[in-house]
């Protein structure tokens, strides 16, 4: 039995930006307890998608290696172009907390554990691949979740990498010798029939910093587990962005290049991107019916995140069907976990009979 430790029942995408002060949001969304979901209904009765697009309605990616200063750079050209900034996805990217507000153990987030993967990643229990593939399904989540954004209010989104550069860690990973080759199949397999259903990015910039100066400024984090990631694990991962990433993105996405120095001047990267005409690439061919069929899927995070999942046996990534059910349960057993948000008794939701 493949690994599912998706919850049953994910967050959508307008309840983790609901902190958002969104002006132009259309009159059917998502809600936590999709009351108000947009459907057919809804598109049959008038609800359109282009009338809220404008010039910066688009998604912008942010590349780069590891500590080349993507996620200030991104915040600051979010700011400055008035669109959403939403940070890279970690491991916890689903579900973070139980309703007594602990942090959830990595048993119900993947299974998998970054740190170890820095500190042991050739460890024998397979953590390698299955961050890597838990990562993937994490990155595709937030890609729809800033589709959805994008297509529900008309404003842009900038992320921090995308499932489309995800592929990056893989080949580093692989040619470093952390992961089997049959990995490398399993990941292209499940990517080849994931992400033909999104579109790229319209615009991907990405920050270039040399692997020796990555190396550095890891030697003076905070964290001790990343402090002595391998040289050659860096530079794998540049190498990969610019041989292999880059080059094909190009094709259908808008490109821009920086080294660090270059990216600090907001001003300059805003006016370069002020100067694209952005006529290339998929996100052309579309219209209020093809929105419409887009919407549709980001919205049901099931959806997106059964993509991922085929019936093939690989043992960094399986469970048993007696753990799965064990897991299953464990998690519905957590304070809040037993339904929906708002209507637990447990951690003290009121009038959850009138709701």
């Amino acid at each position: 039995m493949a690994l599912r430790v998706i919850r049953t029942v994910i967050p959508t995408g307008s309840a983790a930006l609901s902190s958002v002060n969104i002006v132009h949001k259309a009159g059917v969304h998502t809600s936590p307890v999709r009351s108000l979901r947009y459907g057919w209904w809804a598109y049959a009765l008038g609800e359109r998608t282009t009338p809220r697009l404008n010039r910066l309605s688009k998604i912008f990616a942010i590349e780069g290696n590891l500590a080349s200063g993507k996620g200030a750079f991104a915040q600051k050209l979010a700011d400055k172009l008035g669109m959403l900034y939403m940070p890279e996805a970690d491991t916890f990217y689903i579900d973070k907390m139980s309703g007594d507000k602990h942090p959830l153990p990595v048993a119900f987030n993947g299974m998998c554990s970054l740190e170890k993967f820095y500190t042991d990643p050739k460890a024998a229990d397979g953590n390698s691949y299955r961050l890597q593939h838990w990562m993937y399904l994490m990155r595709l989540l937030q890609y729809s979740d800033a589709i959805e954004h994008m297509l529900t209010t008309g404003q842009g989104v900038i992320l921090e990498r995308s499932p489309f550069s995800d592929m990056v860690f893989l080949e580093a990973m692989f040619k470093q010798g952390y992961i089997r080759k049959e990995c490398v199949h399993h990941y292209d397999e499940i990517k080849h029939i994931s992400i033909c259903e999104f579109l790229p990015p319209h615009l991907v910039i990405y920050v270039d910093q040399p692997a020796e100066e990555v190396q550095k400024k890891l030697k003076q984090s905070s964290k001790p587990y990343i402090q002595n990631i391998p040289l050659a694990y860096l530079k794998s991962i540049e190498d990969s962005y610019k041989k292999s990433y880059l080059p094909t993105v190009s094709e259908t996405s808008e490109l821009l290049a920086y080294d660090v120095v270059q990216a600090q001047d907001i001003e300059k990267v805003a006016e370069d991107i002020e100067y694209l005409s952005f006529e290339k690439g998929p996100w052309l061919e579309q219209d209020d019916v093809t929105y419409h069929h887009m919407r549709m899927l980001v919205e049901d995070k099931n959806s997106v995140a059964e993509l991922t999942n085929i019936p093939k046996f690989l043992p960094e990534i399986t469970i048993g069907a007696h753990d799965f059910d064990e897991k299953y349960y464990a998690y519905r057993s957590l304070p809040g976990k037993r339904y929906s948000p708002g209507y637990n008794r447990d951690i003290g939701d009121k009038n959850v009979l009138f709701k």
